[in-house]
């Protein structure tokens, strides 16, 4: 198994260097691939910020992706429930962060609106301290 980076995964998903997709394109046909939860965080923020994707062209290339047969995270079920969530607005650092808490009763926060679209998500009550 390979672990990969946001840049491979860039690449990929928007094949916009054509030598350099080649090289992915063979990558996620030949390898075992692992993508770490600091590579998912980071690629949803270069979609966003770089390449200017709205949420939900980013969880359905999320969704796709991660659903290779030969791509394997650290936990399928709470990158899904925080694509799941980001699809219904949340942001995609605060979903991860929520999903990843779920041994909780409580997470604070001082982000007004993430305590707002976060009620009735989850056991885990987001609070402001």
């Amino acid at each position: 198994m390979v672990a990969i980076d946001t840049n491979i995964i860039v690449r990929f998903l928007t094949r916009d260097h054509a030598a350099q997709y080649k090289k992915v394109y063979r990558i996620f046909n030949e390898q075992e691939i692992f993508i770490p939860d600091s590579v998912i965080l980071e690629t949803e923020w270069v979609l966003r910020y770089a390449y200017k994707s709205k949420p939900e062209e980013i969880c359905d290339a999320f969704t796709r992706l991660f659903g290779l047969k030969n791509v394997n995270l650290s936990n399928p079920y709470l990158t899904a429930q925080a694509i799941n969530w980001h699809s219904e607005g949340l942001d995609f650092s605060d979903a991860i962060h929520l999903a990843n808490s779920q041994q909780c009763e409580r997470l604070y926060s001082f982000d007004s609106k993430f305590v707002k679209q976060s009620k009735q998500l989850t056991n885990c009550s987001v609070l402001k301290p």
